[in-house]
């Protein structure tokens, strides 16, 4: 079970303050093997990585992430809230993700946050960045915005794609296909050993998310799912060292 990719949702986000570099760098120290995060756009075009529209739960802020400039989301407070401890954390960029990812060798799940605001220009930004610090073959996109998926197959066909979906959704391997994406991203109870083994038939891999529970993590690894999405990086990498 080596080969299972521990993806840390948002970093170890149940110990540090989400999409920052402390929680980037803590899921590595506790086993992960790749990190999930959540890119939008700043005012004057840079790549943040923060998950909400809006800046009032994670930050010292308020408003739409779109509204500020990368200097003004960067003089924001990103890890107060979650503890006193991680005030002055900020919020990271894309670039300093790669950068971390790049010397440690782990996946990158990049999550486009293109449902609400439809960003310009995000496709093509990242997968820019991702060609320039040459992590083509380690990085997955994935969105809840499938049209965007589809676009950046056309942008670049070898960068691996993940479809984010909820529901119960039938034969997804043959919807992926149609959008030429490489991975389902399922929300994990949308996720059975058979639709597992259809999927790898088709030449698919399954990621769901977000997986806490140790005995749901057992039950979709004994399923034969080729990565997991977890808040806890720590307890996954326990079961697969179990495993090995």
């Amino acid at each position: 079970m080596g080969n299972v990719v521990n993806f840390a949702h948002r970093g170890s986000s149940k110990v540090c303050p989400e999409n920052t570099m402390a929680a980037f760098k803590k899921a590595l120290e506790q086993g992960a093997t790749g990190i999930e995060t959540d890119v939008q756009l700043t005012k004057d075009g840079h790549m943040v990585l923060i998950h909400d529209e809006t800046l009032e739960r994670t930050t010292s802020g308020s408003g739409w992430v779109k509204d500020y400039t990368l200097q003004e989301l960067r003089s924001l407070d990103a890890g107060g809230k979650f503890d006193p401890a991680f005030q002055g954390e900020v919020i990271p960029t894309l670039d300093e993700l790669l950068e971390l990812a790049q010397d440690q060798g782990i996946i990158v799940n990049i999550e486009l946050k293109n449902g609400v605001i439809l960003y310009e220009g995000l496709e093509q930004k990242v997968i820019e960045r991702v060609k320039a610090f040459q992590m083509e073959d380690r990085v997955v996109i994935s969105s809840f915005n499938h049209y965007s998926l589809y676009l950046c197959k056309q942008l670049a066909p070898k960068i691996r794609t993940g479809i984010l979906y909820m529901e119960g959704l039938f034969e997804p391997w043959k919807y992926a296909d149609t959008l030429r994406a490489d991975a389902l991203h399922a929300y994990h109870y949308a996720v059975l050993p058979e639709f597992v083994q259809g999927a790898k038939a088709a030449g698919k891999v399954y990621h769901p998310f977000t997986v806490n529970d140790v005995q749901e993590m057992q039950r979709l690894l004994d399923a034969g799912v080729d990565g997991i999405i977890t808040d806890y990086p720590d307890r996954l990498a326990e079961l697969l060292a179990a495993k090995v």
